[in-house]
């Protein structure tokens, strides 16, 4: 083990993640969707607040699938088909769906509290954000499938599943995710009562597939496992994406009907989240390898996947700039220079934090005897939606 920075392992890693982090411009197109969709938005206080926590709960789940996945091609206990594979792989995707079940009704639960406090809802509007978020979720369940898609494929290119997947999901992720909340949005408020019976519809049947999926692993160490150590990480990530709603409506009070925060606003929370994927992904299967010791001040023997995913993230952050504001037309100079300065604001300040955070629970969990791929990738998902947001709202904040 070495603790020097060596300029080989870093151009591999950095031309990795730029590959992997180039899918974030798809997030551009999730946002471009919103910012098109915000009269939508405008029939409930709750809608806006919503949406962020969707897209991080959808994100944390996407994250911790992807992470399971990577570990287990790497360890062999998981093999690189879809069919004939082992019984691990098959129980880590059916503990997906109960998470995705337990996710919705913990962040819809506390979005009753942040709501009351920061929304302005009632308590009687809790059955519509539950409905709404569980029909949401079901629908987001193919994120999965093509999750695997991914994994498998890049594994048998011989690249590293680590380093790809999540970032490379959580765009296709986000846009896939953001058009199934608009359609169920359009379904619950602005179709007849049909449209409402097929949203609660969906909402069951989610159901349905959860218990499915507990009968069959109730009995199985992986699904038991995945399902307690995931069960306080899903309490976490509750608070966390509510807590990013409520900073996501500060940002829209602040910049109005500026849609070029809109567009560039999933993107940048995607890159974010994305950096702290490669860190705590990388740190994780280290440590399964023996490559890293598990300590605080082992970080130094990480350095180059840290500075390769952070300089990446720069450069995306400026490219996001550009493509935001061509998208909506708005383009100049000036344009350009004043969506940038915030923007590589927002990136100091929470590329900064998720690095630090990403690599920390890496190594406490796996101190404590944990699976840290039950913890990383959901843990630091939501909280980069959460930090970025609060970075973003920071840095319009500063330069206004």
């Amino acid at each position: 083990m070495t603790n020097t920075f060596t300029s080989k392992s870093f151009l591999r890693t950095w031309k990795e993640s730029l590959f992997a982090f180039s899918f974030d411009i798809g997030g551009l197109f999730a946002g471009f969707i919103i910012a098109s969709q915000l009269n939508v938005f405008n029939f409930s206080s709750w809608a806006i607040a919503v949406y962020p926590a969707i897209l991080s709960a959808r994100g944390v789940i996407s994250g911790l699938f992807s992470g399971r996945l990577g570990t287990a091609l790497h360890v062999g206990t998981v093999l690189p088909k879809f069919f004939g594979n082992t019984r691990n792989f098959y129980l880590i995707f059916e503990s997906v769906i109960l998470i995705t079940l337990e996710t919705s009704v913990a962040m819809s639960l506390l979005s009753i509290v942040f709501g009351t406090f920061f929304w302005g809802i009632t308590f009687a509007e809790f059955c519509d954000i539950l409905i709404v978020t569980m029909a949401t979720m079901l629908l987001g369940l193919i994120i999965s499938v093509l999750t695997i898609t991914v994994a498998f494929t890049s594994f048998k290119k011989g690249l590293d599943p680590d380093i790809i997947v999540y970032p490379v999901m959580s765009t296709i992720a986000d846009i896939l995710i953001t058009l199934c909340y608009v359609f169920v949005l359009n379904l619950f408020f602005l179709s007849n009562n049909a449209g409402k019976y097929m949203v609660d519809f969906l909402g069951a049947l989610l159901v349905v597939l959860a218990f499915y999926a507990l009968l069959k692993g109730a009995r199985e160490k992986v699904f038991t496992r995945t399902i307690k150590e995931s069960f306080l990480t899903i309490i976490i990530v509750a608070f966390i994406v509510n807590f990013t709603g409520t900073a996501l409506r500060g940002i829209s009070e602040i910049i109005g009907g500026r849609k070029e925060i809109y567009t560039v606003y999933p993107a940048l929370i995607d890159t974010v989240g994305d950096v702290g994927s490669v860190v705590g992904s990388t740190a994780t299967t280290k440590l399964a390898l023996g490559l890293l010791k598990p300590s605080l001040t082992a970080m130094r023997n990480h350095v180059t996947q840290i500075s390769a995913a952070w300089f990446t993230s720069i450069i995306m952050f400026i490219l996001f700039s550009f493509l935001s504001l061509l998208l909506q037309g708005m383009f100049t100079l000036q344009a350009f220079l004043e969506l940038t300065v915030p923007l590589l604001i927002t990136n100091i300040i929470a590329v900064g934090a998720i690095t630090s955070i990403s690599y920390a629970i890496s190594i406490l969990t796996f101190q404590k005897g944990l699976d840290p791929d039950n913890f990383v990738i959901p843990i630091e998902s939501a909280l980069a939606d959460s930090i970025t947001s609060t970075a973003l709202l920071v840095a319009l904040v500063l330069v206004s």
